[in-house]
């Protein structure tokens, strides 16, 4: 099925026109002129987890997501938003509601958006969304080893390498920080899930899952985000008045929280992304 057969199924309505946007995502016009966003899947679940997680994040309003308008295995159909500039106002705003988002809050860490699977992914990724009590260990466990085994199936690592990220997993209860409840994440807010439209900023293609919501902030600064100082500003502002700021030292912690992102691009890309895994390893353990 192609994204023309996949709308008209999901979705309704005779298409017009259809125009790749980029990879795995086309845009579709329908005869009323409505145009939607039809998604290929990357693998088993992707669809399902997508939806799922956009309803999640956006059943409080807190922040905009694009409407899911139908999906099966391999097709995710969803409202199309034109982008426009950052600014200022979208900036602080976004910081602001994404506070708010995080303490929504989530069963568990580890526990995946209502009605979507275990087996999730993040990019081309696959990614194991399991409940646990404890952050650390979810966070060894799920985040970090399998994708430490991921990188040693590929002779990425060395042994020496491969026993310093370890190390870490048994060694992350003492470098975490305070102890905080599961935040609703988008699980991959990296600058391009960042959707600009000049009045707001809308999430797209999440990861969601139950976390800590210094993963979301992490992701934020690990490719750069337009406006970031002012996003974070707002959101530290935001987060002190709802009654729960951040922990002291959190921005100390951004090496740690982006060991995720950092050795998933490792195991899936290679190159620098080894090294730069390897450099917040040390910096979270120095």
């Amino acid at each position: 099925m192609n994204a023309r057969e996949a709308v008209e199924k999901l979705h309704g309505g005779p298409v017009t026109g259809v125009r790749q946007g980029g990879g795995s995502i086309f845009l579709v016009t329908l005869d009323d002129g409505e145009c939607v966003v039809a998604k290929h899947g990357v693998g088993d679940g992707a669809t399902a987890a997508e939806a799922a997680g956009l309803r999640w994040l956006g059943e409080s309003g807190d922040i905009p997501v694009p409407r899911v308008l139908g999906h099966d295995d391999e097709w995710l159909v969803m409202q199309y938003v034109p982008a426009g500039p950052p600014t200022a106002g979208a900036a602080e705003e976004f910081g602001r509601s994404l506070a708010k988002l995080h303490l929504r809050g989530a069963p568990a860490f580890g526990s995946p958006p209502p009605g979507g699977p275990a087996d999730a992914w993040m990019g081309v990724a696959p990614m194991r969304n399991d409940t646990y009590p404890e952050w650390p260990e979810f966070y060894a466990e799920r985040r970090i080893l399998p994708y430490v085994r991921m990188c040693a199936d590929q002779q990425l690592l060395s042994r020496d390498e491969i026993a310093l990220f370890e190390r870490l997993g048994e060694e992350l209860p003492g470098v975490a920080g305070p102890a905080e409840p599961p935040a609703r994440l988008h699980g991959d807010l990296w600058s391009g899930n960042v959707h600009w439209t000049g009045e707001r900023v809308w999430l797209i293609d999440p990861a969601a899952h139950g976390g800590h919501r210094e993963g979301d902030l992490a992701m934020l600064q690990l490719f750069g985000t337009s406006l970031l100082d002012t996003i974070l500003g707002a959101y530290a502002e935001s987060a002190a008045d709802e009654g729960a700021p951040l922990a002291g030292g959190w921005r100390d912690r951004t090496p740690l929280h982006q060991l995720f992102p950092l050795l998933m691009h490792a195991a899936v890309f290679g190159g620098g992304y080894v090294k730069q895994a390897l450099s917040a390893a040390r910096a979270t353990l120095a």
